[in-house]
């Protein structure tokens, strides 16, 4: 009877564990946190941040301030900050997908300026999703986020990893400060290593080919955001990756017309009928401010609902053990972060 017993145990487990994939062998035998070392130890400059949980707690001051499940330090080689999000948790209000989440206190404006680094590795995205849906397996890890207006975001850095997949993409993607109605707002797309966000699968669970060049789990990359005088320089560097480097205004906007919307858009967002044009001055004006950490784009909405973001991915219905336990959230671990004001870049 005993031996039945274990035997049901074993199987229950098996496909329990398989409902949202297993973890890779990069994942197995990490730490899971240093008692020694807070976050803050490892980050200087997190008095300059406020963060947000994945269980919907936010703190302002982050001195010697951890939380097991979300938000702590780890020495594995070296000193890292470890940012965990389940895909079902509190969400902040405007928003479908959970955070353990870094936010800026200072707000700037394009023209004024800003500066955030951020040196990091990505250490598991959900493998639970649709294939179909851009925001599958995927978690942003650093933002600008407007405070004004819409509060769009000029600008979110994205990895996202196809389950089967050794390597995945880095991504960054600019939304529009929509003319009019925010309901027709869409993210422009630009890879940096492997795809961008509209490669998708043709069905729930089919994935397209592997990128090439794309970035392993537990692979380090660091990238600079620097805005000065309205312009948004942007600058990616990887071992053994060519370094990438982008420009966008972030004052005169490329997309003022229909005429002017790329065919990304039209063909990615045509499902959910987003094809709104953007104010010609852009951000302009509006008060800025960075985010870092780990923004899960999986989620347990239909997919129905919104073919680009609604994920359908698996929740158990919020239970954060049960995610942990069987893949169904996102690790980022930074070991460096500077941010503050905006620099004349050296091109």
């Amino acid at each position: 009877m005993k031996i039945l017993i274990r035997m049901f145990f074993l199987s229950a487990l098996s496909l329990s564990v398989l409902s949202c994939g297993t973890k890779s062998s990069k994942e197995a035998d990490v730490p899971q946190g240093d008692n020694s070392r807070y976050p803050s130890d490892v980050l200087s400059s997190l008095d300059q941040w406020s963060i947000l949980l994945g269980n919907g707690e936010r703190t302002r001051d982050l001195k010697n301030f951890e939380h097991k499940d979300y938000f702590y330090a780890v020495n594995h080689g070296s000193d890292w900050v470890v940012y965990k999000a389940p895909n079902g948790g509190v969400t902040s209000p405007n928003s479908h997908n959970t955070r353990s989440e870094l936010g800026q206190k200072e707000r700037w404006t394009p023209k004024t300026g800003g500066k955030l680094t951020g040196t990091l590795k990505v250490m598991h995205v959900s493998t639970s999703g649709d294939a179909r849906v851009a925001a599958s397996y995927s978690v942003v890890v650093g933002q600008i986020h407007s405070a004004d207006g819409h509060e769009n975001e000029p600008l979110k850095i994205f990895y996202k990893k196809f389950p089967g997949h050794t390597k995945g993409s880095v991504y960054w993607n600019y939304e529009i400060n929509t003319a009019g109605d925010n309901d027709k707002r869409w993210d422009f797309s630009s890879a940096v290593w492997g795809y961008d966000m509209t490669v998708i699968g043709p069905d729930p669970g089919t994935y397209p080919t592997e990128p090439a060049d794309g970035i392993e789990l537990g692979e380090e990359f660091s990238y600079e955001v620097n805005v000065y005088q309205g312009i948004m320089y942007l600058t990616f560097k990887s071992a053994g990756h060519e370094t990438k480097t982008f420009t966008k205004s972030l004052i005169s906007s490329e997309y003022v017309t229909k005429s002017d919307i790329p065919q990304q858009i039209l063909t990615l967002y045509s499902v959910i009928g987003r094809d709104g044009t953007e104010r010609p001055n852009a951000y302009e004006g509006e008060l800025q401010f960075f985010k870092q950490g780990a923004y899960n784009q999986s989620n347990g909405r239909d997919p129905e609902t919104n073919m680009v973001w609604s994920s359908g991915s698996e929740t158990y219905d919020g239970d954060v053990e049960k995610q942990y336990a069987n893949g169904c959230y996102t690790e980022v671990w930074f070991k460096e972060s500077t941010v503050g004001p905006g620099t004349m870049p050296s091109l």
